[in-house]
């Protein structure tokens, strides 16, 4: 039988990780989020580090009551669905970042939401994506203790140093789908226009998730003296803050560059189309060309077969078959008519 209680069960099933940590190392792993805030409690200094993937309802209510978190930040978490923002109720801190995770087979740029609530001796994390791996981020300070004795707000600038850096993969995979709608572009592409228009929904989304953070940082470092953050540690995040920065000067260049890419895709498509109007437009010239000289010949042609037909029915009572000029007369008229006709129409340039 499980020694454990059924509420342990039903944690570990969306509790990732859950440690308590003392003078920047792990002193307890308990086994459910009641043990963590018992133990918390039983070592003054502790800080508590949970981390929860798309837990249910109940389980964050149950860390709302443990930690006295407050009930507008909890609804969030439960909806999840959220802008980047920080919002602060009273000693606690309450984030929503959007991790970016490029797809090279799919080229395509996968989000990710991430839920932090920051106290003076906890942080709880709440991932409803695959992306951010947390995991790297707790073994990168657990095997640096100085840096991780500095308590929730260096856990923090670690889970935003890890968001911002897996931003550069996504920087460069964007970069890279844009170069080749270029070539689909100036190659005539017809798929080209579609694929504009997706990658620009990719990017509008991913500037909406990077543009906030920078404001965000800009807070914390402002403030950061009056939460007692260390001098190095706020070195740290202006660090943080200036690779944010870079990111979304880079994204709003992405955009510019698609709009600009789109109205060249238009321009050629215009002037493709305008080309293919010209060469409709010569052909049709063309063919009425060819069709007004056939017809003049018709017209040229058709006198001395009309001519040649009155006069070859042979009737008995036509006074012109027995007058001794009647065939010079009928050949000099077919003549007159043919150079005629045909004198007309080349001046009408229809020969």
């Amino acid at each position: 039988m499980d020694p454990r209680k059924p509420e342990d069960v039903l944690v570990r099933q969306s509790v990732i990780d859950n440690a308590i940590y003392l003078n920047g190392h792990r002193i307890d792993s308990p086994l459910s989020l009641a043990g963590a805030f018992a133990s918390l409690r039983a070592n003054p200094g502790s800080m508590a580090w949970i981390g929860l993937y798309r837990p249910e309802d109940t389980e964050l209510l149950k860390v709302a009551e443990e930690f006295g978190l407050h009930d507008l930040a909890i609804e969030d978490a439960i909806v999840a669905h959220q802008r980047p923002k920080a919002d602060r109720y009273g000693d606690t801190l309450f984030m929503v970042l959007r991790a970016a995770n490029y797809l090279d087979a799919e080229e395509e740029v996968a989000f990710g939401e991430l839920h932090i609530f920051l106290g003076p001796d906890f942080v709880i994390t709440v991932r409803h994506s695959e992306a951010p791996d947390l995991s790297l981020v707790r073994k990168r300070m657990e095997n640096d203790p100085d840096l991780l004795r500095q308590g929730p707000q260096a856990v923090l600038y670690a889970i935003l140093d890890a968001v911002v850096d897996a931003y550069a993969p996504v920087v460069a995979g964007l970069q890279n789908d844009i170069d080749e709608i270029e070539v689909q572009v100036f190659g005539g592409d017809p798929a080209a226009p579609r694929r504009i228009y997706e990658l620009s929904r990719e990017v509008i989304e991913f500037q909406r998730a990077t543009l906030p953070l920078t404001q965000m940082l800009d807070g914390f470092i402002e403030h950061a003296p009056k939460f007692g953050v260390d001098e190095e540690l706020q070195s740290y995040l202006r660090d943080v803050a200036d690779h944010a920065i870079t990111v979304t000067e880079r994204v709003a260049g992405f955009r510019q560059m698609l709009q600009d890419i789109l109205i060249v895709n238009s321009t050629l498509v215009s002037q493709a189309q305008n080309e293919e109007m010209t060469k409709l437009t010569s052909a049709s010239i063309a063919q009425g060309d060819e069709v007004k000289k056939i017809s003049a010949w018709a017209a040229i042609l058709f006198a001395p077969t009309l001519v040649g037909t009155i006069y070859g029915m042979n009737f008995d009572h036509m006074p012109e078959l027995h007058w001794a000029l009647g065939y010079p007369f009928a050949v000099l008229l077919m003549g007159c008519v043919c150079l005629t006709l045909y004198v007309v129409f080349k001046r009408r340039d229809w020969l």
